[in-house]
């Protein structure tokens, strides 16, 4: 059976083999690599962790110009007059931005790579910064969280890609839970920071600060940050359409040279390589050419824009992306509704926190999502690889989902504590302790929506981490909107209780995905199948 039909049950898209039967000392390689030394899949560890390090540090920083602005709400509505509420706003819109600018910008990824838009998006948000120390009105306040929040949508897709790239599924859970954790520091320490600066140099000195920060980011990706986009050379008589398993067989039946027919032999053999094997004929790139600025896939201009609206279709028709985006949106709405609740309400009585120490409240969802990424990343990996051992060495994405559930039910009881906590003016500690386990929960939750993503449908992860990137940032800037007339309405007890059951409801889901999420898998094949077809030459798993 061809690795992209999955008209066996027992194989649906995302099923793979990861050990032998009787040799459960070695992982076989999924995807498998080429034998081109310019596969990011054969990159040397250092290279791949360097990489990987950039694009890192790249969400961490987008994290950190969106996150950064609460500590200063309270001297912009001294000095320049904003209401809480026209600041509110303006978080509000950067999430509509967040949604809308992964569809328009993605399809340039997919087409031209990724370098490109890591080095457009790090430009454009070094430029935002400067532009955000000099706002004076509504009008710079609103525009400075439009563009820097659209631009910024990248963040949570093209890392993804990245992943993909240049990593194989055993190490995906690891990856998952640094970018992951990447994004928390950015959201969480950025504001403690933040704080101390406004406080201590006045609140423009935290964009100087971003802005600094930014160029410095700015000068790595141009000079340091490599390609990861894999485009394979035509091989001679073979067109592009033809798949790399064929023309490795042609190039074993044809090849004279005893040391590449070896090679081409021992790749053709099942498939199931446990190590990648090299092929010495085939030159490294010179750094220059390593640092192009762009690496075009073919494709024509309407396969070219059909990704702006490709990610809604498959919202809509494979369940597991639908599922893992209300996930993973459901997360990140809890965390964006309780760093906006805390910058208001614990400005005012009986709390009374002024800049810095709102900022130092941000340790307490950090030191939780620190503790949970460090739990979950190398758990996930270790459960995975013991879970197949067990399964005959065959693998099931919904294998992950078994992490989740551990950490699940954290998410609603730091909600609803939080909630009753500030409803009823508990001692700061216990709001803290509160955030602190609410982040102990979403942190693994988010890591593994996105990793079961990147497993389960990975030759359409692009399209995919768009789709849930939209419904993330649709369901926080819906929540963002309504929360100050839903708190006043309802006070702010009643509205966290709420939440937090709806939170319940949607890791709940995860049960049933554990239980049926194959049967999924396969009888939405077709609709898999159907737009992986219509990816710029994807690589299959």
């Amino acid at each position: 059976m061809s690795p992209t039909d999955y008209d066996d049950p027992a194989w649906p898209p995302g099923t793979v083999r990861l050990e032998e039967e009787n040799r459960s000392d070695q992982i076989i390689l999924q995807p498998q690599p080429s034998a081109d030394p310019n596969d990011p899949l054969n990159w040397p560890n250092r290279l791949k962790y360097w990489n990987f390090g950039l694009s890192a540090f790249y969400s961490l920083m987008v994290f950190a110009l969106i996150d950064a602005a609460t500590p200063t709400w309270a001297p912009m509505n001294e000095q320049l007059g904003f209401s809480y509420d026209t600041l509110n706003n303006s978080y509000a819109a950067g999430c509509g931005a967040l949604a809308i600018g992964a569809c328009v910008l993605i399809p340039f990824a997919l087409k031209y790579g990724r370098r490109p838009v890591y080095i457009f998006s790090t430009a454009v948000q070094f430029s935002v910064c400067i532009w955000s120390a000099h706002q004076q009105t509504v009008a710079d306040l609103m525009m400075v969280n439009i563009l820097s929040c659209f631009v910024g949508a990248l963040s949570e897709v093209v890392v993804q890609m990245t992943v993909a790239d240049v990593f194989f599924v055993n190490q995906r859970g690891t990856m998952n839970s640094l970018f992951f954790w990447s994004t928390r520091i950015g959201a969480s320490l950025t504001p403690l920071a933040a704080g101390y600066v406004t406080v201590s140099q006045g609140w423009r000195w935290v964009w100087w600060w971003v802005a600094i920060f930014f160029g410095v980011l700015l000068l790595l990706m141009v000079f340091g940050y490599e390609e990861t986009k894999f485009v394979p050379p035509a091989i001679e008589g073979v067109s592009q359409g033809v798949s790399q398993d064929a023309a490795h067989k042609s190039s074993r039946d044809d090849c004279k040279d005893p040391e590449l027919a070896r090679i081409a032999t021992a790749r053709d053999v099942d498939h199931k390589l446990t190590a990648p094997i090299i092929d010495t004929s085939i030159p490294r790139k010179t750094y220059k050419q390593r640092l192009a600025l762009t690496t075009s896939s073919p494709g024509s201009l309407g396969s070219f824009f059909r990704h702006c609206y490709q990610p809604f279709q498959i919202l809509f028709t494979v369940p597991g992306v639908f599922y893992m985006s209300l996930v993973y949106g459901g997360m990140m709405v809890s965390s964006n509704v309780l760093v906006t609740t805390l910058s208001r309400w614990m400005a005012q009585a009986p709390y009374n926190f002024n800049p810095d120490q709102i900022g130092l409240m941000s340790l307490a969802p950090f030191a939780g999502s620190t503790l949970g990424t460090l739990l979950c990343g190398p758990l996930s990996d270790w459960w995975i690889l013991f879970l197949a051992r067990r399964n005959g060495g065959v693998y099931e994405p919904e294998m992950r989902l078994w992490v989740m559930a551990a950490f699940a039910p954290f998410v609603p009881v730091g909600m609803v504590l939080f909630g009753v906590g500030l409803g009823s003016g508990w001692p700061w500690p216990v709001l803290a302790v509160a955030y602190g386990l609410c982040s102990f929960g979403t942190a693994p939750a988010g890591t593994i929506s996105l990793t079961y993503m990147t497993d389960a449908f990975t030759e359409i992860v692009g399209d995919a981490m768009v789709a849930v990137t939209f419904v993330r940032n649709i369901c926080s800037l819906m929540f963002i909107f309504a929360l100050p007339a839903w708190i006043a309405a309802s006070g702010v007890r009643n509205v966290y209780i709420a939440i937090g059951v709806i939170m319940t409801a949607i890791l709940f889901g995860g049960g049933i995905f554990i239980a049926s999420g194959k049967r999924f898998r396969f009888c939405f094949r077709k609709n898999y199948r159907y737009f992986a077809a219509r990816q710029f030459e994807p690589r299959t798993v």
